[in-house]
């Protein structure tokens, strides 16, 4: 398998960047995933860049209901003529950010709900054998504290995430997790996974949403250190983070996982 990030915050090869994420999944057996489309249309460009033909991708999933990670899906929609889209029930109602100004609103095009390649998720959702959908992600386990800052469907309600789904794609001997922001934590992601599949994840692709936790420096690293211990309790799996998990934090978590995480930025290629 080989995974290829289209968008994310940084890039170490020169690739223009933006808040968000897009992943390109090319299964050995030559089916195209794409996880998530960032803000617009530059995952597309990049594409492009990295001679990836988004018109041959077999299949789409949006992760979770924020422009930062559907904000491309017009986009997609127009490059790509037949690929079903998987966005979760409740990816298109209303989500918010709490700002120094106020509320921002940072969901996707509503208009695009009735399009009739978008496919709309249950709990479980199995495509095939190899490659499932799950949402519903209950657990209290290190959710990350940023979560306090979003909003919806209420203006006025924190977000539940109810729209955040996760994607599995299995291989061989390997099952491999793909999670957007982990809003719903990815401790508690990974245990609801484990139970869908019956399997434990040899490798797991996600932001962690460990940005604006608002704790202090000592509090942040006792938490991150209370995750690492969760993360590496999985023995044999292998970690990839990006976009929401923050540079500061990735390098409080390498410190403790040393070889068995790495950070994936805009433009670099795992093969797994």
């Amino acid at each position: 398998m080989k995974i290829t990030s289209l968008v994310e915050n940084t890039s170490l090869v020169g690739l223009p960047v933006e808040h968000g994420l897009s992943l390109h999944i090319r299964m050995d057996d030559g089916r195209q995933v794409l996880f998530d489309m960032g803000q617009r249309r530059l995952f597309a460009d990049n594409a492009e860049r990295l001679g990836i033909n988004l018109a041959d991708v077999d299949m789409a999933v949006v992760s979770h209901g924020h422009y930062d990670h559907g904000g491309g899906l017009r986009t997609f929609l127009g490059l790509n003529s037949k690929a079903k889209v998987y966005v979760s029930r409740h990816a298109f109602e209303p989500h918010y950010s709490l700002r120094d100004d106020g509320l921002k609103y940072i969901g996707i095009d509503p208009e695009l709900e009735t399009d009739d390649r978008l496919v709309f998720c249950a709990d479980v959702t199995r495509i095939d054998k190899d490659i499932i959908l799950f949402s519903g992600v209950n657990g209290d386990c290190l959710k990350p504290i940023g979560n306090r800052l979003l909003f919806g469907p209420a203006k006025e309600t924190n977000d539940d995430f109810r729209h955040e789904q996760s994607l599995v794609v299995r291989e061989g001997v390997k099952t491999i997790l793909f999670a957007g922001c982990a809003h719903a934590g990815i401790v508690n992601i990974m245990r609801k996974g484990m139970l869908v599949t019956g399997t434990p994840f040899t490798h797991v692709f996600a932001g962690m949403h460990l940005v604006k936790s608002g704790l202090t420096e000592k509090d942040e690293a006792t938490f991150i250190h209370s995750l690492a211990d969760e993360l590496s309790a999985h023995t044999g799996c292998r970690y990839f983070t990006m976009h929401c998990t923050g540079a500061v934090q990735y390098g409080l978590l390498k410190n403790e996982l040393d070889d068995d995480i790495s950070y994936m930025g805009c433009g670099d290629i795992i093969e797994i």
